[in-house]
């Protein structure tokens, strides 16, 4: 018999990150709000989070980043400004940033890692499973990998973790688990977590990618965590935790995704990201998609 959870309706996204992989363009913009085609990173985020039925949305911030405040908030000198010239296009673009959730805000004061950052949430997640999407992986909305986790943690309780395989010489990039075979072609069962393993010392070749549906047990192991790799206090160790010892706060799966993923927190990967997307929109794809034809055919 299926086993009943609560429902998840919490969203955690970490946004305290210094972006130095952009600089100069991070100096004063948060690398959040850098635009892939025309919205900010950040958005796309957002609106996957509101897509799987979260919409209450916390976001962990720290200095300089006011703007991802103010893009989530009203602007009526910009809206009143829109309406007046009889645009209605990009006042409806305008407004579907501040209407897509309730959103929250908590500051990092410390940069003591994602664990930490995850730990500022508690006073606001209190005693309910809830998601963390970090802002760096944009997932393609139509391969809807938030909602199969949250269906996932639903059923077994615990916490679930999203995985991808990667090349062997890439798994040093992320955190990696050590997994078990389900029922389920695209769940697997957390035996153990590594973050940024030696390739000759990784247990599998399955990277976790930025999704999480955490139960709140973790936060009591976060508390008690010491820090780790980087000297910063890692998920990944708490998830290890919580992995090993399924009294803590129930088991730990994963969902192996083999969607579509724009990774944007790497130049070269976020120059990929906007192109593609910008490839598959309905408005640019086709003048873009035969440029961009031209142009290769005569670099190449």
């Amino acid at each position: 018999m299926t086993q009943s959870h609560p429902r998840i309706s919490k969203a955690v996204i970490p946004a305290a990150g210094l972006g130095t992989r952009f600089l100069p363009a991070t100096k004063a913009t948060p690398k959040e709000m850098l635009p892939v085609v025309d919205k900010p990173a950040i958005q796309y985020v957002v609106e996957e989070a509101v897509s799987a039925g979260l919409d209450d949305v916390l976001m962990v911030t720290g200095r300089n980043k006011r703007p991802l405040e103010d893009h989530f908030d009203r602007n009526y000198e910009l809206e009143s400004a829109l309406q007046k010239k009889g645009d209605a296009a990009r006042l409806a673009k305008v407004q579907q940033s501040s209407d897509l959730a309730t959103m929250h805000y908590v500051r990092q004061g410390d940069p003591r890692g994602l664990g930490h950052a995850v730990l500022c949430a508690a006073p606001h997640v209190g005693q309910e499973p809830f998601a963390v999407l970090l802002g760096d992986d944009l997932i393609d909305p139509r391969d809807p990998l938030l909602q199969r986790m949250i269906e996932v943690q639903e059923q077994h309780g615990g916490s679930v973790v999203a995985l991808m395989e990667v090349a062997p010489e890439q798994i040093h990039l992320y955190g990696c688990a050590a997994v078990d075979s389900t029922v389920d072609s695209d769940v697997v069962k957390v035996t153990g977590l590594v973050e940024k393993p030696d390739p000759a010392d990784a247990p599998s070749n399955y990277a976790i990618i930025g999704r999480y549906v955490l139960d709140p047990s973790v936060f009591g192991v976060l508390r008690e965590t010491e820090p780790g790799r980087g000297g910063e206090i890692q998920l990944t160790d708490a998830l290890q935790q919580l992995a090993q010892d399924e009294k803590l706060g129930g088991p730990v799966h994963g969902v192996v995704f083999k969607g579509r993923r724009y990774d944007t927190g790497d130049r070269g990967d976020y120059l990929r990201a906007i192109v593609r997307l910008a490839c598959e929109r309905e408005d640019l794809g086709p003048d873009f998609r035969s440029w961009l034809r031209s142009y290769v055919t005569e670099e190449m």
